[in-house]
C-alpha cells in the first residue's frame, strides 16, 4: 500500500533501483513528480492503472530539473496526459519548451551514441501546458498543496517539492544519491551530486539546509527513493560537500586533474562506507558509484574552471 498515497516508480534508466518517478493520488487524481527518460513512458503510464488512475486523472507534471534522466519524456508522456500541466523552474521551462540546447548540452558530456541508447527521443511540450513554478508557490493536487522551492547547487534550474501531508520533500538531486545496495544497520549511505555543469557548493549547502528547517520526515530521492531521518543524513552531505571542495582545490593544479579528482571522491566515499559498515567490499562499492565518481569529478572541474574564469 502506498505511504500517504505515494508510488515510487522505477524508471528502467541504467539499472534497477537506480532512478526514480514518483506518482501521488489524491482523491483519485494524480501528479507525477519526474518522469524519467522517454524510453520510461511505458512504465510512468503502466502505474496509472495500478494506483487506480486514467491518464485523464493526471493533473500534473512536476520536473525537479531538466537533466534528461528526471525530464527527458516529459514531452512524450505529456501527449498522454490530456489533463496534465508541466509545473518547471523558470529557468528550465525554455528548454521543456524546445530542448535542442538542452540535448546538445547533454550530448556534450555523454555522446550522441550514449543519448540514443539510454534517453531515447526528447520531444517538446507545448508551451499553453507550461507552469513556471515559483519559489515559495504552490499547487493543488484535488486539494492536497505542493509547495516548491527554489533548490540550486546541482542547477540553477532545480526546485524541490514539499508534501505537507507526509511532511516529506521531493528532492530530485539537491539532496543526493542514496542507493539501496548501500543500506547498512545504520541506515542509509548518501553522496552529494556534484555532476556537470552547474555545481555550486555554497549554493547547495544552503539549499540543504533550507529542506531541513520545514523539520521533514523523510525525502524522497530521485536516486534512489525514499531515506530518513532527514537531519542526519543532511549533515552528512554537508561535510561531504565541504570535502568535495576542499579535494578539488587540491586537485586543480594537477596535470592529471581529472585522476587525482577520480582517485581523491573515491577515496572519500570509500572511507565513509567503512564507517558506515556496508557490508560489501571496496570494489563492490567502487561499482556501484562508478558513473557517479565519474559525473562527480566532471562537476568539480567544471566549478574550479569557472571559479577561475570569475576570478
Amino acid at each position: 500500500m502506498a505511504d500517504h498515497g505515494i508510488h515510487t516508480l522505477d524508471t528502467g534508466f541504467q539499472r534497477p533501483d537506480f532512478d526514480a518517478a514518483y506518482l501521488l493520488v489524491e482523491q483519485g487524481r494524480g501528479a507525477f513528480i519526474d518522469c524519467g527518460t522517454a524510453l520510461a513512458v511505458p512504465a510512468m503510464l503502466a502505474a496509472l492503472p495500478a494506483a487506480g488512475l486514467a491518464p485523464g486523472d493526471v493533473d500534473w507534471l512536476v520536473l525537479t530539473h531538466v537533466h534528461l534522466d528526471h525530464a527527458g519524456g516529459a514531452g512524450a508522456l505529456i501527449q498522454h496526459l490530456p489533463n496534465a500541466k508541466l509545473l518547471v523552474h523558470p529557468r528550465g521551462a525554455p528548454h521543456m519548451i524546445d530542448p535542442a540546447r538542452l540535448l546538445a548540452g547533454a550530448t556534450e558530456v555523454y555522446g550522441a551514441e550514449e543519448i540514443a541508447r539510454s534517453y531515447g527521443e526528447v520531444l517538446p511540450v507545448p508551451e499553453a501546458r507550461v507552469v513556471i513554478a515559483e519559489d515559495g508557490g504552490s499547487i493543488s493536487l484535488a486539494g492536497r498543496p505542493l509547495l516548491t522551492l527554489d533548490t540550486p547547487g546541482h542547477a540553477r534550474h532545480h526546485l524541490c517539492v514539499w508534501d505537507a501531508r507526509s511532511r516529506s520533500w521531493f528532492t530530485g538531486d539537491t539532496f543526493g544519491l542514496s542507493y539501496r545496495e548501500l543500506d547498512s544497520a545504520q541506515g542509509p549511505f548518501i553522496v552529494p551530486t556534484s555532476s556537470p555543469v552547474q555545481f555550486e557548493p555554497e549554493a547547495m549547502r544552503a539549499s540543504i539546509e533550507r529542506l531541513l528547517s520545514y523539520d521533514p520526515e523523510a525525502m524522497y530521492l530521485t536516486h534512489y527513493g525514499r531515506v530518513a531521518p532527514p537531519e542526519a543524513l543532511g549533515r552528512a552531505l554537508i561535510e561531504q560537500i565541504d570535502a568535495m571542495a576542499a579535494l578539488a582545490r587540491s586537485c586543480d593544479e594537477r596535470p592529471d586533474r581529472h585522476r587525482c579528482l577520480v582517485a581523491a571522491l573515491t577515496e572519500l566515499y570509500l572511507e565513509r562506507a567503512h564507517a558506515h559498515g556496508i557490508p560489501l567490499d571496496d570494489e563492490a562499492v567502487t561499482r556501484v558509484l562508478a558513473m557517479d565518481i565519474e559525473l562527480n569529478a566532471q562537476g568539480l572541474a567544471s566549478w574550479l574552471d569557472r571559479a577561475r574564469r570569475a576570478a
